[in-house]
């Protein structure tokens, strides 16, 4: 690379063994921001203040939590507009209260993905997406259904929500110690189910016991995140949003929100262009696992010794490579996500980004918990096979995969497994399909459906704190599966098999961060790894 300075990503793939064939380059634009300066190691951005909501009393209720609808637009540049005008008029009538959370939304007579609006924001920070699974069986996007009105009771219609975008922080949530109970009430406290689109996005380390490499610092232990401006796009619809949340015991004052949501403002483009979503080769310089093959193979025997020794606890584990892959171009994390769109139809797809940090991008089937109100469900999903390149070769694998004692085995034990964590909070669990065969686009898995219903809604965190890490991507018992992956594993998995998704006021829905990628701009190259190989 001599004779050249090259602005490539440094990227860490967190993949299973669905791998993605899909690559994007994608040139970036610059565009000029008007916040002070930080400098790292990796490249120089532009950062203010926030405020952080874990560090106020969860015991302390928010002063007011609101939803306002404006009448709806035929575009978002018409939304802009009209969001403008209303943050001029919220100037001149500030609340008489010292804190709050409230936001303003306008629906748009028109479908725009989410994904493309994030897209035409470049790289402004933080940023957020999530889209729920879209599968071929109902054509939607998300069967999450929104009550969306002016949160006075005036006017009320149902959309269904297809994905989310958001740029800017009204409030976030960070800490290094492990996601404790204070720290999802301290979430909860900006939530109401009055307001089901004020939402908080973000994920959690997979094992907030370990030491967090450099390339995981600017998450923390979790990052969690209410959008200051949000895109949702809905069937049919779309709607753009802006939020202000204040709270004075945390120094950040209602004036203050207001300026910081104009500057973020100020750098929201209106304009936005449909994506190519269409796979493109990048010249590779280099590729590094980490273990390579010969330390792999010596993990994988260290870990059946340890399985077959009598006096060990150990059933199960999985274990995990990281690979980085340097490459000789630049690679757009939002495009690329859009390339994993047609990749993975019926799956989630998400992004995060924190101030400063890269971005944890990705597209995973499985479920770790929807629920709304006290109904909760899960999913077991385990075994794998190839799909066939013939239906006749398809349908004989699955037979394969159902008849297989192996396989059965290993899905017994994921699905009793949720089963029980599961039963230990809700009053009665259902497990329907007890057995079926799931289909990707790749690969296939043995499935189950699992629902019940909470005994009080502060199980959710129960249930959250139980069920991560999944046997599929740790191992059994959970504990001794862990810690052997800690004394085994020579990186940091930091998200990756960690809960990523978004707590809302009466529903929540988490997905479990497998076929996923660390996404960082560096001066000279990007990488791409860890791949989930092998149960043990």
């Amino acid at each position: 690379m001599a004779g050249a300075v090259v602005r490539h990503y440094l990227t860490t793939c967190f993949m299973d063994s669905e791998t993605t064939k899909c690559k994007i380059s994608y040139s970036l634009h610059s565009h000029t921001r008007s916040l002070p300066l930080f400098h790292n190691k990796y490249e120089t951005r532009r950062v203010v203040a926030l405020m952080n909501g874990c560090e106020g009393d969860p015991k302390l209720p928010i002063g007011s939590i609101e939803t306002r609808t404006l009448t709806a637009v035929p575009s978002p540049s018409k939304a802009m507009e009209r969001l403008n005008v209303a943050i001029r008029d919220l100037k001149c009538n500030p609340p008489p209260l010292t804190s709050g959370i409230l936001r303003l939304q306008v629906p748009i007579e028109e479908q725009i993905e989410a994904i493309e609006w994030l897209h035409a924001q470049h790289d402004n920070l933080p940023r957020c997406f999530f889209s729920g699974r879209r599968s071929r069986a109902n054509g939607n996007g998300s069967n999450l259904l929104m009550d969306i009105g002016n949160g006075n009771g005036d006017t009320s219609f149902t959309h269904n929500l297809v994905g989310a975008a958001g740029v800017g922080s009204a409030v976030f949530f960070q800490q290094l110690h492990p996601f404790s109970y204070h720290d999802w009430r301290s979430i909860k406290r900006f939530l109401s189910a009055k307001c089901p689109l004020i939402r908080a996005y973000g994920a959690i380390r997979f094992d907030a016991t370990a030491n967090i490499s450099p390339e995981w610092k600017a998450f923390g232990s979790f990052y969690f995140m209410v959008p200051k401006v949000e895109f949702d796009e809905l069937e049919g619809s779309s709607m753009l949003a802006i939020t202000i949340a204040w709270d004075n015991a945390l120094s950040w004052t209602w004036d203050e929100a207001i300026h910081s949501l104009e500057t973020t403002m100020q750098q929201i483009a209106s304009v936005v262009v449909k994506l190519k979503k269409e796979a493109s080769g990048e010249p590779i310089l280099s590729k590094t696992h980490v273990p390579n093959k010969t330390h792999w193979d010596l993990a994988v025997k260290k870990a059946l010794q340890e399985i077959n020794t009598s006096s060990s606890q150990l059933v199960k584990v999985v274990l995990a490579r990281s690979s980085r892959i340097l490459t000789a171009t630049n690679i757009d994390p939002i495009a690329w996500l859009a390339c994993l769109q047609v990749e993975g139809e019926d799956a989630y797809q998400f992004c995060l980004q924190p101030p400063n940090g890269p971005a944890f991008v990705g597209n995973t089937p499985e479920r770790l918990f929807h629920r709304k109100w006290l109904s909760i469900s899960s999913e077991a999903l385990a075994a794998t096979r190839a799909r066939g390149e013939s239906s006749d070769l398809d349908l004989q694998i699955e037979h394969d995969l159902l008849s297989s004692p192996k396989d059965h085995l290993e899905f017994t034990v994921v699905r009793e497994n949720i089963q029980n964590k599961l039963e230990s909070v809700c009053d009665r669990v259902v497990v329907e399909p007890k057995k079926t065969v799931r289909k990707l686009r790749r690969i296939q898995h043995l499935y189950a459906q699992l629902s019940g219903n909470l005994r009080r809604e502060d199980d959710e965190f129960e249930i959250l704190s139980s069920l991560h890490p999944t046997p599929a991507v740790c191992g059994l018992p959970k504990e001794a599966a862990r810690l052997f992956i800690s004394e085994t594993e020579m990186f940091d998995r930091g998200m990756y098999a960690g809960p990523v998704g978004w707590f809302g006021g009466g529903e929540s829905e988490f997905a479990v961060g497998i076929r996923s990628a660390l996404v960082e701009k560096l001066i000279g190259f990007w990488s791409i790894g860890i791949r989930r190989n092998r149960d043990s």
